[in-house]
């Protein structure tokens, strides 16, 4: 006789109640479609992995589970935890069930932290709510789950603020928080997507270690394949807010049935190929039904990828870059950080250079001060940018100016990069505005929408706020703005890191496509090796600032020379492979 599950989702709907533009209430469905609404269990002492697209209804889901959904959510169904339906419960017992039995950890740490609290206090405070702890219980137990989860000198750590640790240490802290109360389930949403790919698995190895010590059970949510792979026994693949397939890891990875299982599969960039395109949802789901088992190719893998030419015109000259700061050290004196160290290399027109490191490794500093977008007060310059001849460190502001259009910087996060008080239209023509591009208006305007289409998004995207757009669309928006004023190169700081599979493989696709047929340069920033193995030319690691290693990319992945690349290499290549077999 099997046990009963540890929670049971039946026939769960979630819809939202939205104003229009005329303030006329409409419903808006989430999950559910119809008749068909969204069911799973979570066993006890298991990891199941909610996995889908953006937008796909699983975050929704999980946090309908536990009621913090706004106000202007609609759920119906039954969530069964312990007899009792969670979706009628009480909010006073939803707020005792909530932190001790049912524990969260939200993807970005920097918004779920308080800024206010030290890292101890924060800890503590589901300690003494659920567990009447005493202020020097709390503190002392606080210490030991901060050893627990593997930060260093914990008593320390304790009055640090959250701005005061890395991206992996806050993680840390929220698994911490969690786990404060020893619950029996753990939902985990999207808890590695912003970190770079050394410290995503030192935390999903924690998870995983967690899990087995303590018998937890884990709903974790998420649209990396190759975690999910490493850390679920179960998954459950959600598609516009339908459960299109749900199975064991080794069912799904093997033998996927459904069209969408496989295409999703099969968008994720690999370290031991490189196709000339990824294959995208639409690529999959277009195609003509196949036997169940069928395996998915990669769309033109036969097809050798473009190979960068040495005789190629040299854009970008790199010698001895070098970027310092100023730190205060006490009340007067202060200490120069050396963020990045003698950085050199070439880059050629039609050629991508990819940068990889870890957080902290200077990847995004180097970028930034190769346009000067450091405030040149904070700390010292040294070296020279050439570029087409001029120095763009000694340049004069003016100067700055004409030669920044020519070099322009697409930002990680394309939610914080577009100015949310501009229509689509304004962001896009105003950098022409600046610069001088284009006669008048009518044309700058006309300009912009071509770019809007070359990008995949309709011209009535002009009139259109950033909110009204998904996070790929808004990447292709900053892109698009980018390419108005004409670069010959663009600097992609983690452009793709924070997009889900499908839609990472639709810009990177992109992306290849505008450098065939613009011979554009690219400098391209990432923790993602698969990634820039699909882009890059040539690769250039870096560690604290320097560089360890700049080789071909093939070169480099099959034969690392450094210890800090081959541990780089190591932390992914034993994922599994997130397409079917061949």
């Amino acid at each position: 006789m099997t046990a009963s599950p540890l929670l049971k989702v039946e026939d769960l709907h979630v819809a939202f109640r939205l104003l229009d533009a005329r303030g006329r209430s409409h419903r808006v469905e989430a999950v559910g479609r119809g008749e068909q609404g969204v069911s799973f269990e979570v066993p006890a002492n298991t990891t199941v992995a909610l996995v889908g697209e953006s937008g796909s209804g699983k975050s929704v889901s999980a946090m309908a589970l536990v009621q913090l959904l706004p106000r202007n959510a609609e759920c119906s169904g039954r969530v069964l935890w312990d007899g009792h339906d969670l979706l009628s419960a009480p909010r006073a017992h939803m707020q005792r069930l909530r932190g001790r039995e049912i524990a969260c950890v939200f993807q970005d740490p920097v918004s779920s932290l308080n800024p206010v609290l030290s890292v101890g206090q924060q800890i503590a405070e589901p300690l003494r709510k659920h567990l009447d702890m005493t202020r020097a219980a709390a503190r002392r137990r606080a210490a030991d789950l901060l050893a627990e989860v593997g930060i260093a000198e914990p008593g320390r750590r304790l009055d640090a603020y959250p701005h005061q640790l890395s991206g992996g240490q806050q993680q840390r802290v929220m698994i911490a928080m969690a786990l404060a109360c020893e619950p029996q389930l753990l939902i985990a949403d999207e808890p590695t997507t912003a970190l770079d790919v050394t410290i995503q698995r030192q935390i999903l190895e924690l998870l995983a270690r967690l899990q087995r010590q303590r018998g937890l059970a884990m709903l974790y949510i998420s649209h990396d394949l190759g975690a999910v792979g490493e850390i679920a026994q179960q998954i459950v693949v959600m598609r516009q807010g339908t459960v299109r397939e749900r199975g064991s890891v080794r069912e799904l990875f093997e033998h996927p049935r459904d069209a969408y299982t496989k295409a999703l599969l099969a968008c994720r960039p690999r370290l031991d190929e490189r196709p000339r395109r990824l294959t995208v949802i639409d690529d999959v789901l277009s195609e003509p039904a196949r036997e169940p088992a069928a395996p998915v190719r990669n769309v033109d893998l036969d097809l050798a990828p473009r190979r960068a030419d040495d005789d190629d015109p040299v854009v970008l000259q790199v010698d001895g870059l070098g970027k310092s700061f100023w730190l205060r050290s006490g009340l007067v004196k202060r200490v120069e950080f050396k963020a990045v160290q003698d950085v050199r290399f070439t880059l050629r027109r039609g050629h991508t250079l990819g940068v990889v490191g870890e957080s902290g490794s200077g990847k995004t500093t180097m970028g930034l001060t190769l346009l000067r977008l450091n405030d040149g007060a904070s700390g010292p310059l040294a070296g020279r940018v050439l570029f087409h001849g001029h120095d763009l460190l000694a340049l004069a502001p003016a100067d700055r100016l004409a030669m920044r259009r020519r070099i322009q910087f697409v930002f990680q996060n394309p939610y914080e990069s577009l100015n949310p008080r501009f229509t689509i239209g304004q962001t896009l023509v105003e950098p022409m505005t600046i610069h001088g591009i284009g006669i008048d208006m009518p044309v700058r305007e006309r300009r912009a929408r071509e770019w809007l289409q070359r990008v995949g998004l309709d011209a009535d995207a002009m009139h259109k706020y950033p909110h009204e757009f998904s996070g790929g669309q808004r990447q292709r928006i900053a892109i698009a703005r980018s390419l108005t004023l004409s670069p010959d190169v663009l600097v992609l700081d983690e452009a793709v890191g924070a997009l889900d599979v499908s839609v990472q493989a639709q810009v990177l696709n992109l992306l290849k496509d505008l450098q065939d047929e613009l011979g554009l340069a690219y400098i391209f920033i990432s923790h993602d090796l698969a990634v820039v193995r699909f882009m890059a030319d040539d690769v250039m690691v870096m560690k604290d600032g320097r560089v360890v290693e700049h080789r071909r990319t093939e070169a480099l992945l099959a034969h690392p020379q450094a210890e800090y690349t081959r541990r780089l290499i190591g932390a992914v290549a034993h994922r599994p492979a997130t397409t079917t077999p061949r």
